[in-house]
């Protein structure tokens, strides 16, 4: 017996004489001529029924090309040009006040939009990190918020359409700019920590205000005294107890080399401010004499001379940070105890030596 095979799986027709039509269709209809029934038309349910996997095939094809006569709409809307007539333009700056350049770097601004939510929030629209952006709104009222470090300002503005508007935010605050030094060289950003303090009556660090200051960067700040506190960072630390690695090494251990001054800022002025560390990396050893082996396995602390403990490290050449002055040094090998002395002079590094003699 005769029987046609349609693309997509098997289908047996009895038959006198058949043909398919309308295979444009993937199918879409068959004629089946015969002696006995004459001519019958099998629907297309009954078509997709015998294997369906033409349907699923069918109806993705269907949505796949919805998709893409939708994306093609939606890019050609997107595409289109704005009415220049419907929409407004507000181009943003901010000053210092008492200055008249424009601030070039450390901006944050951020629109909202006028009407609050049921939640009593404004709804943000628009936020840059540029010094001089540009926004594009539809007409209508909106607020304007620019921060500078720890200092901010914030305007209202009704827009028209077809508007360009240019508005220059004047922030009432000064600036600081901080530096750190080792026998006057600049020290690298990152092996600096920079805190920022508002002082009060015999406390000067009273109130921590900013604790992420980054050396060389223009932080506003209101007009008004501060403390400042640069904290060496340690990024040796070779055989210290306790410390976090990974695998670029040790992470970097606050030192005990701490820098600190008092400044007042005034509004519109940009103040500098040059903290100077004076430390040296010390590398400690236990020797039988000196210039000998260093002794692996030995234990060091690193007290001030007053007893307080600065650090506790192990192994042959332990290295640390210290900050100029003078130290006391206890190390323990084999169950014995050494001790000794020595001085710190702000950059001269150099290997310090316990000679592992027993006191009598």
């Amino acid at each position: 017996m005769p029987c046609i095979r349609p693309i997509g799986g098997p289908k047996t027709v009895a038959m006198g004489e058949s043909r398919l039509l309308n295979a444009g269709t993937a199918g879409a209809f068959e004629t089946v001529r015969s002696r006995s029934e004459g001519l019958r038309v099998t629907t297309r349910a009954e078509f997709y029924a015998a294997d369906p996997r033409f349907l699923f095939v069918y109806r993705s094809a269907r949505r796949v090309t919805r998709f893409l006569l939708a994306l093609v709409f939606a890019l050609v809307a997107f595409a289109a040009p704005a009415d220049e007539s419907t929409v407004a333009t507000l181009k943003l700056s901010a000053t210092l006040v008492s200055a008249d350049a424009p601030l070039e770097a450390g901006v944050k601004w951020r629109i909202f939009s006028s009407r609050a939510d049921a939640d009593g929030t404004h709804p943000l629209l628009v936020e840059s990190s540029l010094p001089t952006p540009i926004a594009t709104l539809t007409p209508g009222e909106y607020v304007v918020h620019v921060s500078f470090g720890l200092a901010s300002a914030t305007k209202s503005y009704v827009l028209n359409p077809g508007e360009t508007r240019m508005e220059t935010i004047p922030i009432a605050a000064g600036a600081l700019r901080v530096s750190a030094t080792r026998n006057d060289k600049l020290i690298d950003a990152a092996n600096v920590t920079v805190a920022i303090y508002v002082p009060e009556r015999n406390n000067a660090q009273a109130h921590l205000v900013y604790s992420r200051a980054r050396l060389g960067d223009i932080l506003g700040v209101p007009e008004g005294s501060y403390h400042i506190v640069s904290t060496y960072l340690d990024t040796v630390g070779i055989g210290t107890l306790g410390l976090t690695k990974t695998a670029g090494g040790p992470l970097p251990t606050p030192s005990n080399s701490v820098a600190s001054g008092d400044v007042r800022v005034a509004p519109g002025k940009i103040v500098d401010v040059t903290l100077k560390h004076r430390f040296a990396t010390v590398t400690l050893k236990l020797v039988n004499a000196p210039g000998g082996e260093a002794l692996a396995n030995t234990t060091f602390t690193v007290l001030t001379p007053g007893g307080d403990v600065i650090r506790e490290l192990i192994g042959a050449f332990p290295s640390l940070v210290l900050a100029e002055g003078d130290y006391d040094v206890i190390a323990r090998h084999d169950a014995k105890t050494f001790q000794s002395t020595f001085p710190v002079k702000s950059g001269l590094d150099r290997d310090v030596e316990i000679i592992a003699k027993e006191t009598e």
